[in-house]
């Protein structure tokens, strides 16, 4: 059975239709990108995976559990126990900036409250010099670079120690030459077989570090396959001019 599956999801902004009957799924260990033009859904979509937006309609079903079934939502107990399966890094990192970057990881599992003090400690000190940033626990936020928040926010996201992992494009809001740093911790946790969906506009990590592709266009998927099949040879119309415009 698929970690992830994803049926007939639907979700409207007004008048607007933001998804239209999107069906994906997404195996154990798997890396998804998802990518396609600003305003193609991507980014509610994501939202949607970990409750940060409520459908209108489809079902969201993770690691066996209904998060929603066709329309309807568990109950918040379950829905808290679903989506505490997931972490999520977003595009302004979202890091408390009157926390140190130890503080910032370790308010989370403290507020959990099912561990020791000193576990959370060591786990924190753990991911902090797996972001290569264990000389910044002190540090607060706007004492860092762009890209340095950004592995501070991984790191955070990871001290819950999530089955699943989404990126809503991590890297779109650094300069380019910080944007490598953030891949490389990226491309590390997809090496140790962490299960994550990507939203991104990079089309080279993309290509190299992603099991599958996902082109979304119009609130739909339009077409996905496997990196080489869906770069070398895309199929569909609306995808070949995506990628003319935006990879090399």
């Amino acid at each position: 059975m698929a970690l992830i599956e994803v049926s007939n999801l639907k979700k409207s902004f007004g008048n607007q239709e933001v998804l239209k009957s999107i069906t994906f799924s997404v195996d154990r260990k798997e890396v998804i990108a998802i990518i396609g033009p600003s305003g193609s859904g991507k980014s509610t979509l994501l939202r949607s995976l970990i409750h940060l937006e409520e459908i209108d309609d489809g079902s969201i079903c993770i690691d066996g559990e209904y998060l929603v079934k066709d329309g309807q939502y568990a109950k918040q107990t379950e829905i808290r126990k679903i989506t505490g399966k997931m972490g999520m890094v977003f595009q302004q990192f979202n890091l408390f900036p009157h926390l140190t970057v130890k503080e910032n990881l370790m308010l989370a599992p403290k507020l959990r409250k099912t561990e020791s003090l000193g576990e959370i400690e060591k786990r924190c000190y753990d991911l902090l010099r797996k972001v290569g940033l264990s000389d910044k626990a002190d540090a607060y936020p706007n004492n860092l670079s762009g890209g340095q928040k950004q592995r501070v926010a991984i790191a955070r996201a990871l001290m819950l120690n999530p089955e699943i992992l989404l990126f809503d494009e991590p890297t779109s809001a650094l300069d380019p030459e910080l944007t490598g740093e953030v891949l490389k911790v990226m491309k590390d946790l997809a090496e140790e077989h962490m299960t994550m969906i990507v939203v991104t506009h990079e089309m080279g990590f993309a290509r190299e570090v992603a099991n599958r592709v996902i082109f979304m266009d119009g609130g739909e998927i339009i077409e996905e396959n496997e990196p080489e099949q869906f770069f070398l040879h895309p199929q569909h119309e609306r995808t070949k001019a995506f990628l003319h415009k935006n990879w090399k």
